[in-house]
């Protein structure tokens, strides 16, 4: 891959960027969060001095990376203030981090996710070029469907496609979307995934009673969105001594995980573990039988790309963020909507030992060929300069 000049063209300078919309880096408490961590520091290596803005006093998840002073891998890490109160702390954040880049001697502002962009008027105002990542459209998740977050979400939306001098998308349904909507092209760059090893049970065994090839698996938020509730209600129809176990916890969403979980009491197959990082969840990678994702929206799921890095077969919903990572040949795909098409896939992956094998076999080698990090940062940098650099 052919190096990128990161320099000033004028002072010989590393140029500056500042980033913001996530909650803290480094973490494994999101999307944004995993890609963050993933992507910064190779942003570094490959010349640009990376600053991150985290969210002051952000509740540290069992299993989660330990929050770090000043420096992440060569990142540069800052707080910015924070409310912790439901639907508040984003925006507050964003408020600071937004003054912050707009006075600070950055040279670019590269800001994360729809609701962030609210705030993106205060570095334009102070004519800091601008970039957004849209991780996708938030206001299709049930959280932002009423109320004042609706609002908000799609207002972000409007200001980012008026005043950022580049959008990245994850996908290319978001990409025709914003062409459709506001006549705006954008940088398509998919994310990307490490290489990973897989690894014999031992903690899921002592802890889950687990010794692979016994379970299905999802990771994912507990948000309606995920299609959680419609997976449990078609994996309890099906006739098998395999279990289910679900990797994740809530996001402002604490009635719908009560409701699953009442709903799962009745079936000791299904098992909820909560948020889990590190080697336990490498684990349960490593030693499903398939990975499934039910999901009714995503941008572009980093637990669908890890799951094929483990190789595991896959069975998912037929939604073209997801079916656009798949393609034709590494997962078998139903309508979320649709229970007893989820449980047929199921029940044929229980069925078609062939199948399963073959998937398996494949995905790993698919997704390590098709989404590197190493791509991701080359054309993450190659939108910086063309941006910063534009009429030079």
């Amino acid at each position: 891959m052919k190096k990128i000049n990161v320099e000033s063209k004028s002072t010989n300078k590393k140029m500056r960027i500042i980033m913001f919309g996530h909650k803290r880096i480094p973490s494994r408490s999101g999307g944004i969060e995993t890609v963050l961590t993933e992507l910064c520091p190779k942003l570094v290596l490959n010349g640009f001095e990376i600053t991150v803005l985290n969210r002051a006093g952000e509740k540290i998840k069992h299993g989660d990376y330990q929050p770090v002073r000043h420096n992440f891998k060569g990142v540069k890490v800052k707080n910015v203030p924070s409310i912790r109160l439901k639907g508040l702390s984003a925006v507050i954040s964003s408020f600071f981090a937004a003054f912050i880049a707009a006075f600070g001697p950055y040279d670019l502002v590269h800001i994360h996710a729809e609701g962030p962009s609210v705030m993106i008027w205060l570095p334009h105002l102070m004519r800091k070029k601008c970039i957004v990542t849209v991780h996708g459209l938030d206001w299709k998740r049930d959280k932002w469907h009423h109320g004042f977050g609706a609002h908000y979400i799609h207002f972000g939306e409007k200001m980012l496609s008026k005043y950022a001098d580049a959008i990245i998308v994850l996908n290319k349904d978001t990409q025709k979307y914003f062409k459709k909507t506001y006549s705006r092209n954008t940088f398509y760059i998919p994310n990307g995934v490490k290489k990973s090893d897989q690894i014999e049970p031992s903690i899921i065994t002592k802890k889950f009673g687990l010794f692979g090839d016994d379970y299905f698996l999802t990771v994912s938020r507990l948000t309606p969105e995920k299609g959680i509730l419609p997976l449990i209600e078609s994996f309890r129809g099906v006739d098998t001594n395999k279990k289910l176990v679900i990797v994740g916890d809530g996001s402002d969403t604490d009635e719908y995980v009560k409701k699953i979980i009442k709903l799962s009491q009745s079936d000791s197959r299904i098992i909820f573990t909560g948020f889990v990082g590190g080697r336990l969840l490498s684990e349960l990678y490593s030693n499903a039988f398939v990975y499934i994702i039910p999901s009714f929206v995503e941008g572009m799921p980093m637990s669908l790309l890890e799951a094929l890095s483990f190789g595991n077969a896959v069975a998912a919903s037929n939604i073209p963020e997801i079916t656009e990572v798949v393609g034709r040949d590494h997962a078998l795909l139903f309508s979320p909507k649709d229970q007893n098409q989820m449980k047929n896939v199921i029940n044929r992956f229980l069925h078609d030992t062939r199948l399963r094998r073959a998937m398996k076999q494949s995905s790993k080698n698919y997704v390590a060929d098709k989404y590197s990090w190493n791509i991701v940062a080359h054309e993450t940098s190659k939108v910086y300069l063309q941006v910063l650099f534009k009429g030079e």
